[in-house]
């Protein structure tokens, strides 16, 4: 099926189309016209050898995907849509080590142990060390923009996820400058500006890895009361061998963080253009905001499975093998599921948004985290510095396959 609306050639996957915009109005329409939809590729041009995917539009139909992984799986060609085209096929393959690219009975087994972090017992265990982080963060802001402007990116979004994954695990807070520029590394393959190569994102890939065995290693040697004893060293509850532990803390890098942080970015700049919800948020900061900025942001604009066995899906029949690119950035903009989905509205209740996951087994583990944090961070933004505003031409974004990535926002106060 075709879609003559589309301007030719249109892929969403394409790195030049998300750094421009997230393409909602081609979403609007494949939603309206060809909710499932062939998206042709020339083959290799994504690391895949193969002609192209379905573009998967409608929030029921990825719901659908997301819970059926007997039918849909993240194990053949790993959950993410697009590569570049220097990968080799190995090196899509390794990546099936990472929890994110399983499926079960594996990805069960895994999941299991790694969820004793993320009880809810332990997510507020977090709750005033990250308020207090999040206080000094923005302080800590304040102070060092001498003119009253700062890049809101690297001076706020960036630090709470990531103290918030070394409270969690233990990382020493002077290292998490380093978990942050490995993960960039690993995501900003795409974009010129950082003149990054496969080989320095798979060597970024590599010292997280490396950096987390050894501390998997130091707790089997030596266990402590944190979360890394839990998942490395729980004798007679399963454990994670210290190879798991080092693909666990690479996923977390990018799901925990980079999600995360551009949440934030995009909820900031979200209240500046909308600044009727800024002084709503202020005055009354409703438990609503958190999940609206997550449908709003969409931080991982779509993620694949690959199919089984030959299937139907919105019509269109599906053959085994066929790649599905589950787009959640247009799910979260579904008429048939949100009233008004083009408005940024932070009371919005109930929001059956799927920035977390369609559901199924790959919802998102650390949600509970991800809220809390966003939670924290605009409270504390409320509190000093209310009155914030845009600097120049709005935000400058990243260059990238599949996440919906802010580089730099620059924003001013006083």
């Amino acid at each position: 099926m075709t879609c003559p609306a589309l301007p030719e050639g249109f892929d969403a996957t394409d790195p030049d189309v998300l750094q421009d915009r997230v393409p909602y109005p081609e979403f609007a329409q494949l939603r309206q016209t060809a909710p499932v939809w062939w998206c042709p590729q020339p083959r290799g041009v994504t690391g895949f050898d193969d002609e192209g995917y379905w573009a998967v539009t409608r929030h029921a139909d990825v719901k659908y995907i997301s819970t059926h992984p007997e039918l849909f799986s993240s194990t053949t060609n790993t959950a993410i849509i697009r590569f570049n085209e220097h990968i080799q096929r190995e090196a899509i393959d390794a990546q099936r080590l990472i929890m994110l690219n399983m499926d079960p009975p594996e990805h069960t087994r895994v999941r299991q142990i790694v969820q004793r972090g993320f009880t809810p017992r332990a997510i507020r265990g977090l709750e005033d060390a990250l308020r207090d982080r999040a206080r000094k963060i923005v302080a800590e802001a304040l102070e060092a923009s001498a003119d009253g402007s700062f890049d809101f990116v690297t001076q706020v979004a960036c630090e709470l996820p990531l103290q918030a994954i070394a409270e969690l695990i233990g990382v020493p807070q002077e290292d998490r400058s380093r978990i942050f520029d490995w993960s960039n590394k690993m995501i900003a393959y795409d974009d010129p500006e950082y003149a990054i190569t496969a080989e320095v994102g798979g060597n970024a890939a590599a010292e997280i890895i490396g950096y987390s065995m050894n501390l998997a290693a130091e707790r089997k040697e030596c266990p402590a009361k944190d979360i890394v004893t839990q998942l490395v060293a729980a004798e007679g509850q399963g454990n994670l061998g210290s190879d798991e532990f080092g693909f666990f803390v690479l996923l977390l890098a990018v799901a925990g963080n980079e999600t995360t942080r551009n949440a934030i970015s995009h909820g900031m700049h979200a209240f500046l253009t909308h600044p009727e919800q800024w002084e709503l948020y202020k005055r009354t900061r409703p438990s609503t905001a958190a999940e609206e900025i997550v449908r709003w942001a969409t931080p991982v604009v779509s993620f694949q499975r690959t199919a089984t066995q030959d299937t139907e899906l919105g019509g269109q029949k599906i053959k085994a093998g066929d790649r599905v690119g589950m787009f959640y950035s247009s799910a979260n903009h579904d008429p048939e599921v949100f009233e008004n989905p083009d408005v940024f509205d932070i009371t919005r209740d109930p929001n059956p948004h799927l920035g977390f996951g369609g559901g199924g087994p790959h919802f998102c583990l650390g949600k509970s985290l991800a809220i809390m944090e966003i939670d924290l961070m605009f409270n504390a933004l409320a509190d000093a510095l209310p009155d914030l505003r845009l600097v120049g031409e709005g935000p400058r974004r990243l260059r990238a396959a599949w996440l919906n990535g802010i580089k730099e926002l620059r924003v001013s106060h006083g």
